[in-house]
């Protein structure tokens, strides 16, 4: 089987328990990834064939760079011809970015059979561009067949997103230990993604003042944005690997982007959540419609970028604390399919 997917590490950590179980039933298995070094980073541990490919960013709005990069794009598929006819799968999986499309395209020009797997309630671009040349695809929420009504003519399945074992397995108590604060004091956990948010960090920075007289504060702000700060309430980390899974079990609440993976994370481990996604201005607005989902859901709460402020976040954070245990319940309503096991059927599935 082949697989394909990069950009960023969630069109890529979400593939690899995919990758392990078809490997533990003895499929051979490849990954296409871009040239930059990102998606062969991520999966420097695991026992496959990596195969780098050209490839270019896909604009929503006029660039002269779009004519650099759909030359890159030409180049990359001619590059997924040849590593689909050298590795002759009998299927691909495709998790999105940019670098999947050649590789879709080139394996519906070998007439090898494609699965796609959606995290955003609405498809991307790059999927957008993809579904002509899909067999099947793959949702992280229920409500995304209806925005392809009439769009795709392929199988859709809801299978949600693999979440890592690390996170299931995630103990409260270690973490508490770990990050040395009593049981009685309540964590507030702020994170923005794995290469922080500096609008987000700013805002939790100036507000700390009034979180930590009711919440210890723990701050992933991303590689080199640690600050100076001598609050004992509140602590930064510019990444947390091992550890992660005990400090989200940790938490009490968690202020985040909401991005898919991670809001369909924080969905599956029940946590309670207050959403500032990404504007329209740095996105495509896929952020919104996650966090309107959710919240319309009453699972997450949203302040919308644009609106946030010291003032809004700490009102934010005040008005939920005495919601949460109401919304750990509300979110224990929500379903969490096998995604692995659904994910290696679909495979099997198209590739018969």
């Amino acid at each position: 089987m082949l697989f394909t997917g990069g950009g960023t590490a969630g069109h890529v950590i979400p593939a690899i328990p995919v990758m392990r179980a078809l490997q533990a039933s003895g499929v051979e298995i490849g990954f296409v990834g871009s040239r930059s070094g990102l998606e062969e980073d991520l999966l420097r541990e695991e026992d496959l064939q990596y195969f780098g490919i050209a490839s270019g960013k896909l604009r929503r709005y006029f660039s002269l760079e779009n004519l650099v990069d759909a030359f890159r794009v030409l180049v990359g598929i001619v590059n997924a011809c040849g590593v689909v006819a050298r590795f002759r799968p009998d299927a691909v999986f495709s998790k999105g970015g940019f670098v999947s499309f050649p590789v879709v395209f080139a394996a519906w020009l070998w007439r090898v059979p494609v699965v796609a797997h959606e995290s955003d309630l609405t498809p991307g671009l790059a999927n957008r561009l993809a579904l002509p040349f899909v067999s099947s695809l793959c949702v992280n929420f229920p409500v995304t067949r209806s925005h392809l009504a009439g769009r795709f003519k392929g199988r859709i399945v809801h299978t949600g997103t693999p979440v890592r074992p690390a996170l299931l397995d995630g103990d409260a108590s270690r973490g508490r230990t770990w990050l040395n604060v009593d049981e009685r004091m309540p964590i507030l956990l702020v994170t923005g993604g794995s290469l922080g948010a500096d609008a987000l960090n700013a805002v939790v920075r100036d507000s700390l003042g009034a979180l930590t007289s009711d919440w210890h504060v723990v701050h992933v702000c991303g590689p080199g944005k640690l600050s100076e700060d001598g609050n004992e309430r509140y602590q930064q980390f510019e990444y947390v690997r091992e550890q992660w899974g005990d400090v989200l079990a940790a938490a009490d609440l968690v202020v985040s982007r909401a991005g898919a993976n991670t809001l369909y994370e924080l969905l599956a481990l029940r946590k309670p959540n207050l959403l500032v996604p990404l504007s329209r201005k740095a996105s495509r607005g896929d952020q919104i419609e996650n966090a309107a989902y959710a919240q319309e859901l009453g699972y997450s709460e949203v302040i919308a970028e644009e609106a946030l402020t010291a003032e809004t976040l700490v009102r934010g954070v005040a008005e939920l604390r005495p919601e949460l245990t109401a919304i750990t319940r509300r979110l224990g309503d929500f379903e969490i399919p096998d995604s692995v096991q659904l994910l290696v059927a679909e495979i099997r599935t198209v590739a018969k």
